[in-house]
């Protein structure tokens, strides 16, 4: 699969299985239909988006949107881009302010997590599509390079270059439990209590 002209840092299936995104060190982001891949020729992307003005790292399918694709630019772009990955149209491009590393969207509410470098190093949660700041969380000293989620959803796990992992009880209840709170789409602190920090790190050990 040739595409890319440096380093591919980032790789994401779409939940149908049918396009394949990366990110490259050169700054595109590419587009591959799976079809393609099994003509048994040199597969090509079918899109290449040059638009970031930095690494592109971070790629996240929208789970309700079936081909809208969110990717995260690196230090010098800094920015959250909103693809159409029918026509490669760019539906929006919010400025982050720092280096996006990784990006998660919530299973229960229309919410994005993203996570950063330099130079706060911290979490920040979106409302889509207006993109408005929900919240920032912080702990990590240095780049938060890998988000995912626990099965049910509420919990996200972050995993950064200062050598810890995070938890982090921001997305929510499922829907069935939603109907026994108090609000919707109700915001939960780390699991320390604190509204601004996880649980100590030390308490999971370091990840070497």
């Amino acid at each position: 699969m040739l595409g890319h002209q440096q380093e591919v840092c980032g790789l994401k299936w779409s939940p149908d299985g049918t396009t394949l995104a990366s990110g490259g060190n050169e700054n595109f982001l590419c587009l591959w239909d799976a079809a393609m891949l099994e003509s048994g020729t040199t597969p090509s992307p079918r899109l290449c988006l040059t638009d970031h003005q930095a690494a592109v790292k971070a790629l996240a399918w929208c789970p309700f949107q079936r081909r809208v694709l969110a990717s995260g630019g690196g230090t010098l772009d800094r920015t959250i881009k909103f693809w159409n990955t029918t026509s490669g149209s760019l539906i929006n491009s919010v400025d982050t302010g720092s280096q996006v590393c990784a990006l998660l969207w919530s299973k229960h509410n229309r919410e994005l997590v993203s996570s950063h470098g330099f130079s706060e190093n911290q979490l920040c949660l979106w409302k889509y599509p207006s993109m408005a700041k929900i919240k920032e969380l912080k702990g990590h000293t240095a780049r938060v390079l890998h988000l995912d989620q626990s099965p049910d959803g509420m919990t996200v796990v972050s995993a950064a270059a200062d050598e810890t992992l995070r938890f982090w009880e921001i997305m929510g209840q499922p829907p069935d439990k939603q109907r026994h709170s108090v609000g919707k789409g109700i915001l939960f602190p780390p699991l320390n209590s604190s509204r601004q920090r996880p649980r100590s790190p030390s308490s999971f050990g370091d990840i070497r």
